[in-house]
């Protein structure tokens, strides 16, 4: 039986791009778009069958739902999406659009995990940390250059210390790197 491997997916929450919250925006889509052929080549080229998403707006929540419609996809259907969540009701203060949308994650998902239980920004790190260390690859959807302090900088920070392929795609220009 061939060996099968993971991908943890990390970047930044709506707020960090131009186009905030405006999925309709064309950088949006092209993220998306990107975002769906890297995970369709990762599946082709590396038998990635597992992606770890973490559950928060953005990044995560996009990569989720381009994973979970390529596994609709013929030839996709061994793909598996885990969500990883940093602690039970991190969404609270979500709208319900967003909060729904997760749920259907969720409920499509092979499986949810809950990585904390304090409430509190250690849970993420903890979450972060879990997912790259189930994982082979990283997709980060990053700017590297701009240096920013981040959860998406840590985790991509904590991927290269575990020696992890790190896949970057730019979040102002969706070019792969």
């Amino acid at each position: 039986m061939e060996k099968t491997y993971a991908c943890a997916i990390t970047g930044h929450r709506p707020t960090r791009f131009k186009f905030k919250y405006n999925e309709g925006y064309s950088l949006c889509k092209k993220i998306k778009k990107a975002m769906r052929e890297t995970f369709q080549k990762l599946h082709d080229e590396e038998s990635i069958r597992r992606f770890y998403v973490g559950g928060a707006l953005g990044v995560d929540m996009w990569a989720a739902e381009e994973i979970l419609r390529l596994k609709e996809q013929t030839g996709y259907a061994d793909i598996e999406l885990i969500v990883a969540l940093p602690f039970e009701g991190h969404d609270l203060k979500w709208d319900a659009v967003n909060r729904q949308r997760l749920q259907t994650i969720i409920h499509n998902a092979a499986k949810c995990v809950v990585v904390g239980q304090n409430g509190d920004a250690s849970d993420y790190k903890k979450r972060n940390y879990y997912m790259v260390d189930h994982a082979d690859f990283l997709l980060a959807v990053y700017d590297n250059d701009r240096k920013i302090r981040s959860g998406t900088g840590q985790t991509v920070n904590y991927a290269l210390k575990q020696n992890l392929r790190i896949i970057f795609l730019h979040p102002d220009t969706a070019e792969i790197s």
